[in-house]
């Protein structure tokens, strides 16, 4: 058994699979749409054979998500080696955003970067809001990691 896919809602639906394309390598399907019900979707294909599923409804609502609080908390993507790492976080501060943690080794062996964020506080409709930080502090948001091929240690 495998996991077939994850799904995400969010606000631009462009946007958010432009950033998964761009960042990360993913291929998108062709947009689905139902008209009926105000739901679009895309499925982002990865190398490996993971898809993520980024989803968006015309009547969506957008509540403050705490970090402490249960269910999906983060999405993790291989990247094969310490220096696509690094890579990968300096391109994301070039392009306007900032990382929260590392590049660095982690207590239990891997070394990764976490959570793309915007430099500047996005409105409550910026596209990728799931990505950047809360100004309060109380609604942050589910991060992204991305790892090298392994634990190291």
């Amino acid at each position: 058994m495998k996991i077939e896919h994850a799904a995400l809602y969010v606000k631009d639906l462009e946007k958010a699979r432009e950033f998964f394309v761009k960042y990360f390598g993913g291929t998108a399907n062709e947009i689905y749409r139902n008209e009926k019900n105000g739901f679009s979707s895309y499925f982002i294909n990865f190398d490996g054979g993971a898809r993520l599923e980024i989803m968006h409804k015309t009547s969506m609502d957008d509540q403050p998500k705490p970090m402490a609080r249960t269910g999906f908390i983060h999405l993790a993507f291989s990247l094969g080696s310490k220096e696509k790492v690094d890579e990968l976080a300096a391109r994301l501060k070039t392009d306007g955003y900032q990382v929260t943690s590392g590049p660095r080794t982690t207590g239990d062996g891997y070394y990764d970067s976490l959570r793309p964020r915007c430099r500047r506080q996005p409105d409550r409709d910026h596209p990728l809001r799931q990505l950047c930080p809360a100004r309060n502090r109380a609604e942050k948001i589910p991060f992204i990691s991305f790892k090298s091929s392994g634990r190291t240690a």
